[in-house]
């Protein structure tokens, strides 16, 4: 260590005549840092949320929920504990329409008809303060101030619930575990459990979620209950869950997301650790003559390299201190904008371990980063000393040894391992590390071939600025991959943002010419299907689809009968929006609920996976097929198709995704139980459904003939133009018949924008430091050709080129570089979009092309403007000075 110190020394001593010139090295560890920190920052206070409020999550210490009412069984288990002076309250939850009478406005909403005591843990806010608790005292409503604005009321105005009125007594602050930006789509309306009844809203073919919300003496105490009692609830169909289970899910699900963000952070880090790089290889191409000297001196190579290195971990300490102090800044701003899409509050508190990570991550990788081109100075001659070098402005490239290819692997190493730290997990950072590698290459391969062709491209049409401007990108020192790789990556980010998002709303979007439905009522009484659809043509709109929805089950497979359902039984929510429009959740529920339970019974005796025989089917009968749906195997009837005799069983079409879930193929046959009715089936044909399109889908088809006399509600799909014709459908439906739900599909479509938009939100924050560490790059780009840009200014000018002219070249050059490294970003991101829609979202995938072209316009004009500015010191010098230098 004796030994080292004098070099320290020498060290500092030398910097002191270069800190200024070091700051773009610290502002390139600075921007990583930051992003590192505040992702981590979060991360810790997404955790300690979750864990200080996860009573309060669920409200309770155990629940119980079905979509349907509980059976006697489960009835008897709920009266049971309240005779023990166990606190149960019960909450009914359905969706309906909320109308004014003062304004005639209405609303979809949801409404959650609760008993006193609920919650049992957290506090329900209201303005004014203090209402919440005399809810149950009349026919009051708490309602979401959306509601208020939506039917231009106030607090102590009325409301109509279906045939009943209530009074607003106050509004929602806060309600412990719920997503506030989830009621865009239907604000939540709370009434009293005991008015439910009077509302006459839930009836036959409605859809109500029925929860009980159980406090019990001691905590541990509801795994054990709920575990006595799992026969009774699997029997009726009932799911359970504690609060340590919804705290356990809620926290895994947010450990991903602060480990998804604590990696876009680390990819700015990487991003910073380029400019780090660039920045030191200018600073060194500054320093050849005082290395030279050293050399002169005595000094031997490692010693040189000692002495730099020492300095770029100093300056790495200090950027990253800086980089710290910037992310807690960042922390304040983070949690605001992604709080309203949690369920928890999120405090700011600085993490001491996110800060302390994210010091000695920038420190190492200003190290790692700074080695390769510190390994440089070993090719310096002591002759520099006294004979200047004309290319010393951009250096000669470290020979590839075993030095160098020393610090290649430690610099690949240091990446891979920080990048399955922040994953949590080494598939998940190996894939990461694989997939930003790729691109990393594919950005470095597009600026080795946009050299290539700039060297080749014949432009002899072309203006001696732009000619001048183009071939700078391919003369020796150039900088065009440093630059394309880091200002590329931060367009890559932010167009596959876009991309993604844009792909997800496209199937949504509503069109006013008629070849797409905007409203769609549900709800509807078999008896009230003509009147509502002679309500939509009097208001001047078209019904465009109409479908019955008939609820069943599957009693039979093949003659096996379902197995019994798994340890947690399955409510058949979990998925599409069978019967309902549904818009990009196709394959959701098989994706997420295939491994539940232990099966049932398939054709031939195959197993299947539990949740497709133990749910709820809700079936449609016509006689052809509907634009979303796509014939795969066999034959689909037709309304001439003759009835099936007596004792032989029906058609029946199955999804593609159902029947490979349910293990059938064309000729099986299935027995449905429609309320209480066997209805035996043979799988005829298979339909491929897009459930992205906001239609009415369903897992299974039956001719007309087969469900025509079973109890059924219908959905209708209509078209109006106009908002406010769409307005009038609403308040006159509702008006008429207060049980069907109408919705305005352009609503719907708003209100998944601004979810999307939010998400967008944050991870735009968070590229936004990877494009600035992309504009450092160009800085440092800029400063290594420094000298060797002034001398060629100098001997334009000496050759008569003016200042405009020379402002030409340089405005040519850095356009070009910006052009080059947002087409490539851009179009890596369409690669990137398209897998992401093909594999992932699984949907068809378009291409947003004026959108992107904008994006690559605005960096092309930033990188311009940040090079000339950059840029300045050239037009100081005179041509005397290379006549002096001669």
């Amino acid at each position: 260590m004796s030994a080292l110190r004098p070099l320290f020394a020498l060290a500092w001593r030398e910097s002191r005549f270069a800190r200024r010139r070091l700051l773009l090295f610290l502002s390139s560890i600075s921007l990583g840092v930051g992003a590192l920190v505040a992702t981590q920052s979060f991360a810790a206070n997404l955790a300690a949320g979750v864990r200080d409020q996860s009573r309060s999550l669920l409200g309770a210490d155990a629940s119980l929920s079905a979509n349907k009412p509980f059976g006697p069984k489960t009835e008897t288990l709920l009266r049971g504990l309240e005779h023990s002076g166990v606190p149960v309250a019960r909450v009914t939850t359905f969706a309906s329409m909320v109308i004014s009478p003062a304004t005639l406005g209405t609303r979809l909403v949801q409404v959650r008809a609760v008993e006193p005591g609920f919650p049992f843990y957290g506090q329900i806010e209201t303005a004014p303060a203090g209402r919440w608790a005399g809810l149950a005292s009349g026919r009051n409503a708490v309602v979401d101030p959306a509601v208020l604005a939506a039917l231009e009321i106030r607090v102590g105005d009325s409301i109509s619930l279906g045939e009943t009125r209530f009074r607003v007594a106050g509004t929602l602050e806060k309600v412990p575990g719920e997503v506030g930006i989830g009621n865009l789509f239907a604000p939540r309306v709370y009434i009293p459990a005991s008015t439910v009844a009077a509302t006459k809203l839930v009836r036959f073919g409605s859809r109500a979620q029925y929860e009980a919300f159980i406090r019990l003496p001691a905590p541990g105490a509801a795994k054990a209950i709920l575990q006595a009692h799992r026969g009774v609830l699997r029997s009726e169909r009932v799911q359970s869950r504690t609060a340590d289970e919804a705290q356990q899910q809620l926290g895994d699900a947010l450990r991903r997301l602060g480990s998804y963000l604590s990696l876009v952070g680390t990819f700015a880090l990487l991003l910073g650790g380029i400019g780090v790089a660039s920045a030191m290889g200018a600073y060194m191409a500054q320093k050849r003559e005082t290395v030279a000297t050293l050399r002169c001196l005595g000094a031997t190579a490692p010693q040189v390299i000692v002495i730099y290195l020492a300095q770029a971990g100093v300056m790495g300490l200090a950027g990253a201190a800086l980089g710290a102090l910037l992310g807690a800044a960042t922390q304040w701003v983070l949690p605001r904008l992604i709080q309203d899409m949690l369920p928890v509050h999120i405090g700011t508190a600085l993490d001491g371990r996110a800060l302390l990570t994210g010091v000695g991550v920038g420190v190492w990788v200003a190290v790692a980063f700074a080695l390769l081109p510190l390994l440089q100075t070993r090719s310096v001659s002591p002759l520099e000393a006294i004979r200047r070098r004309l290319d010393a402005g951009g250096g000669a490239a470290a020979r590839a040894d075993g030095p160098v290819w020393l610090a290649r692997a430690l610099l690949a190493a240091s990446v891979v391992l920080l990048v399955i730290f922040q994953a949590g997990d080494w598939k998940t950072g190996v894939g990461f590390t694989a997939g930003i590698g790729l691109t990393l290459l594919a950005l470095w391969g597009t600026a080795l071939l946009v050299t290539r062709l700039m060297r080749g491209a014949r432009m002899a049409r072309l203006a001696y600025p732009a000619r001048q401007g183009l071939a700078n990108l391919y003369r020796p020192g150039n900088q065009t991959r440093v630059v394309v790789l880091a200002l590329g990556f931060g367009v890559f980010l932010l167009a596959t943002l876009y991309l993604v998002q844009d792909n997800l709303l496209r199937p949504l979007r509503t069109g006013a010419n008629g070849a797409r439905a905007n409203m769609v009522m549900f709800d509807v009484q078999e008896d009230q299907a003509a009147g509502v659809a002679a309500l939509v043509s009097a208001d001047g709109a078209r019904v465009l689809q109409r479908a019955a929805i008939v609820p069943m089950r599957i009693a039979e497979i093949n003659g096996h009968a379902p197995a019994a359902p798994g340890a947690a039984a399955d409510t058949g929510d979990a998925g599409p929006a069978e019967g309902r429009p549904s818009a990009d959740s196709g394959g959701a529920e098989r994706q997420g609920s295939g491994g539940r339970g232990q099966g049932g019974a398939g054709g031939g005796g195959r197993r299947s996976n539990g949740w497709a025989v133990r749910r709820e089917y809700r079936s449609t009968f016509r006689d052809s097929l509907v634009g979303s749906e796509k014939l795969v195997q066999g034959k689909f009837w037709s309304a001439s198709t003759p009835a099936p005799a007596p004792g032989q069983p029906a058609e029946v079409s199955l999804e593609k995704g159902i029947a490979e879930e349910l293990s059938v193929k064309l000729g099986d046959r299935i027995t449905w139980d429609v309320q209480g009715v066997r209805i035996p089936t043979t799988v005829t044909s298979i339909r491929e459904v897009d459930w992205r399109r906001l239609e009415p889908n369903f897992f299974a088809v039956f001719p007309s003939q087969a469900l025509a006399g079973a109890p059924q509600t219908w959905v209708l799909m209509a078209q109006a133009p106009a908002p406010a014709a769409r307005a009038k459908i609403q308040s006159d439906v509702v008006g008429r018949f207060s049980n069907v739900a109408v919705i305005d599909l352009t609503q719907v479509q708003a209100a998944l924008n601004e979810v999307l938009d939010r998400v967008a939100m944050v991870i735009r924050f968070l590229a936004a430091f990877s494009v600035a560490t992309g504009f450092v790059v160009l800085l440092g780009a800029i400063l290594t050709s420094r000298l060797q840009r002034i001398r060629e200014s100098v001997l334009l000018r000496t050759l008569g080129a003016t200042r405009r002219q020379i402002g030409a070249i340089l405005l040519a050059e850095y356009l070009a570089l910006g052009i080059a490294a947002s087409l490539a970003g851009i179009g890596l991101s369409a690669v990137g979009g398209w897998a992401l829609c093909k594999w992932v979202f699984e949907m068809d995938f378009g291409l947003p092309v004026l959108p992107l072209l904008g994006l690559a316009a605005a960096v092309s004009v930033l990188s311009a403007l940040v090079g000339l500015w950059a840029s300045r010191e050239v037009f100081r010098h005179t041509p005397l000075e290379m006549l002096r230098e001669e």
